[in-house]
């Protein structure tokens, strides 16, 4: 349960990161900027949630190290990071 908390709660980190990295260009496109931070947002969380399954049907299982492999990859922005989160 609390590894599935945890991959809810980075998934919100996810769409938030790829929400707010659009706001400008949205604007500058003439799009809404709710609509822009919407589809941004979706489109981080559908990379990882797409990557989780993947990830799933090589074994059935989701290990820490499948869990923060698929995290480590998510377009947030953030080049080069280092993944500390303990799933």
């Amino acid at each position: 349960m609390k590894r599935l908390l945890t991959i809810i709660m980075r998934c919100v980190a996810v769409f938030v990161a790829n929400a707010l990295s659009v706001i400008g260009a949205g604007a500058i496109a003439g799009i809404d900027i709710l609509q822009s931070c919407l589809i941004a947002g979706f489109s981080g969380v559908s990379t990882v949630v797409g990557g989780l399954a993947r990830a799933y049907l090589v074994d059935g299982e989701l290990s820490k190290e499948d869990v923060n492999k698929v995290f480590a990859t998510a377009p947030t922005g953030k080049k080069g990071g280092v993944n500390t989160q303990k799933v």
